[in-house]
């Protein structure tokens, strides 16, 4: 790249920077960007520019991969019903160990190490994250029968004053998908959804999942660059939208409602993914607006 070149990229930038300032924006950060080496330092870089430019960011994490070597080490499986993780009382210990221990931490140290102040926090923090417990239920020879998951839940209320409070002070919250309910009862939530529901309350400016894809693709496989809350739902059905993207689509969708300006699905095996969705023109993904 030129000198030319680089002074435009900067340019570029310009009224991105002006227009973000002061605002908040929410990231969920998992997928290869989370359990890459060279990935997890370039996403802690952006972090930490992004704060230096007088955004506010929050960090909603997820931890299924470290959660499932863990298991595995004390010889448990791993079971899943409806992409959802069956999650007794022992599994819940390893859950809570792993995401609000040994993951959280290792975020905030690598933001830290980047010049950040990073502090992490899990849902039952200050009353952050308020659950319910997740019941499902199949049908089987016309009988309805209930599917316990165990200590499985979702969100039920965000109260967000400990985040407000942090961000005031500069630091950057890195928040575990936990939640507890109004019993202390604590649970495995997915790390989407309480993003989503975070970003929500807070009115966040834009809220950025970090993936393991481009981004939503049509049903020739094709990416698409921007699409409207219901043009989202039509693909959903058409289950053009399956898999793993639905969670994610979902909690874009509740993000929005809940007064986020836009949301946006960027893959995260990008260098610098999040620098360039935020600072370019053309960005990164697929944006998902109202």
């Amino acid at each position: 790249m030129t000198k030319k070149e680089y002074a435009s990229t900067l340019i570029e930038a310009l009224p991105y920077i002006k227009q973000f300032s002061g605002k908040t924006i929410v990231i969920k950060y998992g997928g290869s960007a989370q359990t890459d080496s060279e990935l997890n330092k370039l996403f802690a870089e952006d972090i930490v520019l992004l704060k230096y430019i007088g955004i506010n960011v929050v960090i909603v994490h997820g931890g299924g991969p470290q959660i499932a070597e863990t298991l595995q080490k004390i010889g448990k499986k791993s079971e899943f019903i409806e992409g959802l993780r069956v999650t007794d009382e022992e599994t819940l210990d390893i859950v809570e160990m792993v995401l609000s221990g040994s993951t959280n931490k290792s975020i905030v140290r690598l933001i830290n190490q980047q010049g950040g102040k990073a502090v992490g926090l899990s849902g039952s923090d200050a009353g952050l994250t308020k659950a319910m417990k997740i019941t499902l239920t199949k049908e089987s020879d016309g009988k309805k029968e209930e599917i316990d998951l165990g200590r499985v839940g979702k969100v039920n209320k965000i109260n967000p004053q400990i985040i407000h409070y942090l961000t005031k002070g500069d630091y950057i919250p890195v928040i575990a998908p936990l939640g507890v309910d109004d019993n202390g009862n604590v649970f495995n939530i997915n790390a989407d959804e309480v993003a989503g529901a975070i970003a929500g309350s807070l009115e966040a400016e834009k809220f950025i999942l970090l993936t393991d894809v481009q981004g939503i693709l049509d049903k020739s496989g094709t990416l698409i660059g921007s699409i409207n809350k219901e043009e989202v739902q039509k693909l959903q059905k058409e289950e053009i939208i399956a898999g793993g993207m639905i969670p994610k689509t979902r909690a874009c969708l509740d993000a929005l409602s809940g007064g986020v300006k836009k949301t946006h699905i960027i893959d995260g095996r990008t260098p610098h993914a999040l620098l360039l969705e935020v600072f370019t023109d053309q960005g990164v993904g697929t944006e998902i607006i109202n």
